[in-house]
């Protein structure tokens, strides 16, 4: 891999200062789990660049809502990561190009949970239905002509890697903070593996580390953990303005053009990753496995 890839861009850098002067007219953009926290303000400078910008929702409502008050072109569309039919649904209903895929949506600290194929909560809604989805609209994204696709990770990634031989923790006490973990490291890892696949068709992925924000993705943490968390001078808290800044650069700006399979975070690329999140033969076992989760 060539050298770090940096920008003028740092944690203090908001969603707006990076498209600042970008110009996004006419292209189509997606962003995941848009109907709070960061995946808001995320859909709200790429509208604000000029982009048209679908708000992929559980929640209908309160994505109606969120896109009312956003100016520029918007339109909401329901998404239950989930729910293999509903990410179906939401792929057989677009039409046209696709230029850039935000993977935004997530759970965090749940207890152990899993879903009717029998997958991890976590890995299911964080890795396999992004996976699906994102490779579902892997046409749109081609006919597109330089699309991008931006999954969000996580420092918390180090916490795991995929353990591809009990990732639903069959045989292993659960922890939930090891199975975000792991979710988050498979979201670094499909990077790697589609954007190996998909650069030469002009589809350049890249994951996130977005920041520690308070925001709804905290709401299952237990109180007490979430105060000595605000109370750690180690952690730098950002707004979900500045939380979003790396997610849009790496959907919208010049700067990263061409730039595929990396970690960013703070604007640039990270060199706070671990070495299992970037493991080429990891992501293939990944994606081979997640196709065959998908059907």
């Amino acid at each position: 891999m060539s050298d770090r890839i940096t920008t003028p861009f740092t944690a203090e850098s908001t969603a707006a200062e990076v498209v600042d002067g970008v110009d996004l007219s006419g292209r189509r953009v997606v962003v995941t789990g848009a109907s709070s926290g960061i995946g808001i303000e995320t859909a709200r400078a790429l509208a604000a660049a000029g982009a048209e910008v679908t708000l992929a929702v559980r929640d209908v409502v309160a994505g109606e809502a969120v896109a009312a008050g956003i100016e520029g072109r918007t339109a909401v569309a329901h998404l239950d990561l989930a729910d293999r039919s509903s990410i179906a649904a939401f792929v057989a209903a677009w039409s046209g190009p696709l230029h850039a895929l935000v993977n935004n949506a997530g759970v965090m600290s749940l207890p152990r949970t899993l879903t009717d194929e029998g997958w991890e909560m976590h890995f299911a809604v964080n890795h396999l239905g992004h996976f699906a989805l994102a490779t579902g609209l892997y046409r749109a994204l081609a006919a597109a002509g330089g699309a991008r696709v931006v999954s969000l990770s996580s420092s918390e990634h180090r916490a795991s890697p995929v353990v591809f031989d009990d990732i639903n923790y069959a045989r292993r006490p659960y922890d939930m903070q090891q199975a975000y973990g792991q979710s988050k490291t498979a979201d670094a890892l499909f990077a790697v593996g589609a954007d190996a696949r998909w650069a030469g068709d002009g589809i350049r992925v890249n994951s996130v580390m977005p920041g520690v924000i308070h925001t709804n993705l905290m709401r299952r943490i237990d109180p007490a953990i979430m105060e000595r968390v605000k109370a750690d001078p180690s952690r730098v808290w950002k707004t979900p303005e500045q939380g979003a800044a790396t997610s849009v650069l790496l959907a919208a700006s010049p700067l990263v053009e061409g730039v595929g399979g990396r970690y960013f975070e703070d604007g640039s690329e990270s060199g706070r990753v671990a070495p299992h999140a970037l493991d080429p033969e990891a992501a293939d076992r990944l994606w081979d496995l997640s196709v065959r989760a998908r059907g």
